[in-house]
């Protein structure tokens, strides 16, 4: 498979969007996608050209860097709604991977995206559940989800989330809810009680939308939720 893998994180930000929040809660992922893999590493801020996209690296072993927050803090002085900061692996081709973060005031949403070309992405679908879980406690999201790029065009709903490789919903869900999906990994909160449900598609190999026995997994798995009004619309995250 050529295409990347997104994953992607839609959430309210319930607090200030100023370059050193934004900041930080990406270097809260930061160890979870280097466990992930060892290519999802060493960012630097994106540029129009190559040579400036390795000039500033984003985070130090202190946390973001002096450059990094001086930079983005003059390119988004004029930018409130929404205040953007993407960030770049520094590698090309099959290793390549970015993080977008587009961050909105409330009441609107935010999004946090991770492209990662397959040559740059875990293999382990229990290495790509920690990536999640340490979303879902940094942003609180309405959903997340895991897929191969060409798989938005193979979904059920085109108005709701796909499941793809896996999906999360601050749902508690079980087995005789979703019988189709290869696993459900409970996601606990705080006060160690479930605050939300990873539904896995596929655990035996890496999802990839050129599999059609993968799509339909998928697939059955988006109609079973939609029969029970479990998977939201777009508009109503």
């Amino acid at each position: 498979m050529k295409r990347p893998y997104e994953f992607t994180a839609i959430f309210r930000h319930a607090g200030g969007l100023d370059v050193k929040t934004m900041l930080g809660e990406l270097q809260g992922l930061v160890p979870d996608l280097l466990a992930c893999s060892p290519i999802l590493n060493g960012w630097f801020l994106k540029g129009n050209k190559k040579a400036e996209a390795v000039l500033y690296e984003v985070f130090d072993h202190d946390g973001p860097t002096t450059a990094a927050i001086a930079v983005l803090t003059e390119s988004l002085k004029h930018d409130v709604d929404p205040r953007i900061v993407s960030m770049w692996n520094g590698r090309d081709g099959s290793e390549g991977a970015s993080v977008q973060y587009v961050g909105r005031v409330m009441p609107e949403t935010s999004m946090m995206v991770l492209r990662a070309k397959p040559g740059a992405f875990a293999q382990d679908w229990q290495l790509v559940t920690e990536l999640v879980h340490k979303s879902v406690a940094i942003w609180h999201p309405t959903v997340v989800t895991v897929e191969s790029a060409g798989y938005f065009d193979k979904k059920v709903f085109k108005d709701r989330p796909g499941i793809g490789w896996m999906l999360y919903l601050p749902r508690v869900l079980n087995v005789q809810q979703v019988p189709e999906a290869r696993a459900l990994v409970p996601v606990l909160g705080t006060d160690n009680q479930q605050i939300g449900t990873i539904i896995v598609s596929v655990i035996d190999a890496p999802f990839s939308d050129e599999n059609p026995e993968h799509v339909k997994i998928a697939n059955a798995i988006e109609i079973r939720l939609v029969d029970q009004d479990l998977l939201p619309r777009y508009a109503d995250l």
